[in-house]
């Protein structure tokens, strides 16, 4: 910028120069900065000074632009890691609580199977008419896991002494619980 600068100004005085001797005028120092500056301003405009005024006021709103989105990204960034490590967090929360859920649920079956377990026994100590009358009166799909324990033969006896509706009804349940 300097270099056209000084460029303009001795071509400007050797312009202003000629003119001088051609005319003999004199110009004033105010007069000759202002003849400097026209003359400036007219080969700035042929190379395009207004747009390079643009341009670099292009530039400073685009790196203020860039930087505005780099400030978002990072915030973006530090809340993308904060809600990582939440959801972390509370995965290995879940994971827990479905561990005991799962170990509290392992704990009922083996409760209602030692349950099961003792029926079996109490019923297979039992006279068939007793263990019939029993199971006659149970919720059909207990009555059939209790007879899918016990020994066919004393299931037979059982189902022979029941009740024809009850007993058809239980074998078709024990028919499929078999299967």
């Amino acid at each position: 910028m300097k270099i056209y600068a000084v460029l303009i100004l001795l071509l400007s005085l050797t312009v202003f120069g000629q003119e001088n001797k051609d005319k003999d005028l004199k110009y004033s120092e105010e007069d000759f900065k202002k003849a400097v500056q026209d003359e400036f301003e007219k080969r700035m405009k042929k190379v395009g000074r207004s747009n390079l005024i643009e341009f670099s006021n292009e530039l400073l709103k685009k790196e203020e632009a860039l930087l505005e989105k780099e400030k978002l990204l990072s915030k973006r960034e530090e809340q993308l890691k904060l809600n990582e490590k939440e959801l972390k967090n509370r995965f290995a929360e879940f994971n827990k609580e479905q561990k005991n859920f799962l170990a509290c649920l392992d704990k009922e079956d083996k409760k209602v199977e030692r349950r099961l377990r003792h029926m079996v026994d109490v019923v297979s100590g039992m006279k068939p008419q007793t263990a019939a009358d029993l199971l006659s009166q149970q919720d059909p799909s207990l009555a059939v896991k209790i007879m899918g324990e016990l020994d066919a033969v004393k299931v037979a006896k059982i189902f022979n002494l029941m009740k024809k509706e009850i007993s058809a009804k239980l074998q078709k349940q024990y028919m499929t619980l078999k299967k």
